[in-house]
């Protein structure tokens, strides 16, 4: 099973594992969450990721940040080889719930459900037909 570890612009990174921990409190995957404060190094961040990896006690992890290009994306790009660790950017509750529900599957397959539920999550929807303009 993977690990997630959750890294993110405060507070959202512990908002979300709030969320997961909230909705599937006896799913047993390993969580973890890094708020990214804006006074921190990316040294530091990275640091407190790495640690925060190895306490999810697990072989792979997927991480899930929160804005491409940001510091904790940059900084997540730092943190695995090819085979122990994916990044996705742009976590979402659906893609969080999603990754919970499959972390039992292998890392790339869990990618990709996790991106999966990520964009099928998030959806226009009509205006009621009572609406007032």
């Amino acid at each position: 099973m993977a690990g997630l570890l959750l890294i993110a612009h405060a507070p959202l990174a512990s908002a979300l594992k709030a969320v997961a921990q909230h909705a599937f409190a006896d799913c047993g995957v390993p969580l973890q969450a890094l708020d990214v404060e804006p006074d921190t190094s990316p040294e530091d961040i990275e640091a407190q990721a790495r640690a925060l990896l190895q306490r999810l006690g697990v072989e792979e992890a997927l991480v899930l940040t929160d804005v491409f290009g940001a510091t904790p994306c940059n900084v997540a790009q730092r943190l695995g080889d090819a085979q122990r660790v994916r990044v996705i950017a742009g976590v979402n509750v659906p893609m969080l719930w999603r990754a919970l529900c499959y972390a039992a599957e292998p890392l790339e397959a869990l990618a990709a459900r996790a991106v999966a539920g990520a964009s099928q999550g998030v959806l226009q929807l009509p205006m009621p037909h009572n609406s007032v303009s």
